[in-house]
């Protein structure tokens, strides 16, 4: 290990791939609550495309990239808010328009696809330093984005016509949504690569839910599961002598069976009360009077409802309310 800290374009590979761990999976939260967890594929092939024209324009791949998938991006959200386009047709027309477009440009700059390689599926040793700077420093606003904006995000994610009613700007932060996804997918191009990027914001966000209850557990435990797979991967290919990106997807996978086996066991029903907001007594019937022994037997849920406890049993649930038990 502390070979590996002393080789300068390793500690730039790991901080590069820690940064990518945290922030892939902090928007692939929202897109994956969205049900579109191929929006970063999508992305990539457009990302494609601004890394073919940087090639053939002789500029930097990552400013570039960066521009050409947010543009990409927005025109496409905005086609499917204002009903021009569905959702899989705006995912078709990014996969094939910016494959296509990206492959054909780096034919003409000379260097086919071949020279996209790098992009595709990640060359995280050869990152620079001036990419390092960049990538902080746009990591850092997509978490400070995402960390702060995070109950509204999620609940433009889950449901547009709520969070509508609540005054939240729904189309404004869908474009944001994707306007992110965009930044972080190609952030992430030379860490795990343009065609592996939407695996490391899907599959840690699909191993938290398994392993935690509750969105803000989740948020930040896909964060945690995504900067120890693009951790841990980095320095298994540096052992192994394998493809970094592809080390990261693998072991992302790897702990997503592991929360399968174990998941089950964190989310135990029993291990949380869940809470439902109290109605008012107006609404509840009076019940037989019964010893409350019941709330201690195996099998009985409790729930917290209002400033008090419910239990369920029986087939109802029911509170004790000073000499007798209402029915809810």
């Amino acid at each position: 290990m502390i070979e590996i800290l002393s080789l300068p374009f390793m500690q730039r590979a790991l901080i590069a791939a820690l940064l990518s761990g945290l922030i892939a999976p902090a928007i692939g939260t929202f897109i994956v609550q969205r049900k579109m967890s191929l929006l970063g594929d999508g992305l990539g092939h457009v990302a494609i495309m601004g890394v073919g024209f940087a090639l053939m324009t002789g500029t930097a791949p990552l400013p570039v990239a960066v521009v050409t998938c947010v543009v990409g991006a927005v025109v496409v959200e905005l086609l499917r808010q204002h009903g021009k386009a569905s959702g899989d047709l705006a995912l078709a027309i990014l996969f094939y328009g910016g494959l296509a477009s990206g492959v054909l440009m780096a034919g003409i700059a000379g260097q086919g696809a071949a020279g996209l390689s790098a992009f595709l599926f990640g060359s995280l040793t050869s990152v620079s330093q001036n990419e390092i700077y960049v990538v902080i420093a746009l990591a850092v606003v997509i978490l400070g984005i995402t960390i702060t904006l995070a109950p509204r995000l999620f609940a433009v994610s889950v449901d547009e016509n709520y969070a509508q009613v609540l005054g939240i700007r729904v189309k404004l932060l869908n474009l944001l949504v994707v306007v992110l996804a965009a930044v972080t997918v190609t952030v992430s191009m030379r860490t795990v690569g343009l065609l592996l990027i939407s695996a490391l914001m899907v599959i840690p966000v699909a191993t938290a839910q398994q392993s935690f209850v509750g969105f803000t557990a989740s948020f930040f435990g896909a964060m945690g599961v995504g900067a120890l797979a693009a951790v841990g991967g980095t320095l298994g290919s540096f052992y192994l002598d394998t493809a970094t990106g592809a080390t990261i997807v693998v072991t992302a996978i790897a702990l997503l069976g592991l929360s399968w086996l174990i998941g089950g066991k964190l989310r135990r029903s029993d291990r949380f009360i869940p809470f439902i907001e109290d109605h008012g007594q107006h609404l509840h019937e009076p019940a037989e009077n019964h010893d409350d022994r019941h709330a201690d037997q195996p099998g009985v849920l409790v729930i917290q409802h209002g400033d008090h406890l419910d239990y369920v049993h029986d087939g109802h649930r029911h509170a004790r309310h000073g000499d007798h038990y209402d029915e809810h």
